[in-house]
């Protein structure tokens, strides 16, 4: 439940950020329209950022797919490894839980 709810996270965030990247690539055809050096220089400077900015998002993004996948092989490893041990383990935080939540 945990995995997924912080992929769905990430999802959502991947998803807003590439908003803003496609916002910002609209609003850099909008000032087309704008005359001088400066604005060719301000749009020159918009359009590395956004190269830069997809670049290293696609990079994150590979990034943490992977030690994500990284993560969950290890986690089945040592769940079909230990299995004694993880069911003492998950017993505990729920008990724990239990606890934390009769509380309130």
């Amino acid at each position: 439940m945990t995995s997924k709810s912080a992929k769905t996270a990430q999802d959502i965030l991947m998803a807003d950020f590439q908003a803003l990247v496609r916002d910002t690539e609209k609003l850099l055809e909008h000032t087309a329209t704008l005359a001088g050096d400066q604005a060719d220089e301000l749009r020159s400077e918009i359009h590395d950022s956004l190269v830069r900015a997809r670049e290293t998002l696609q990079h994150t993004q590979d990034s943490l797919r992977e030690r994500g996948q990284e993560a969950l092989s290890a986690t089945e490893d040592y769940v079909q490894s230990n299995p004694w041990q993880s069911i003492g383990i998950a017993a505990g935080v729920g008990f724990l839980i239990g606890l934390l939540a009769s509380r309130r």
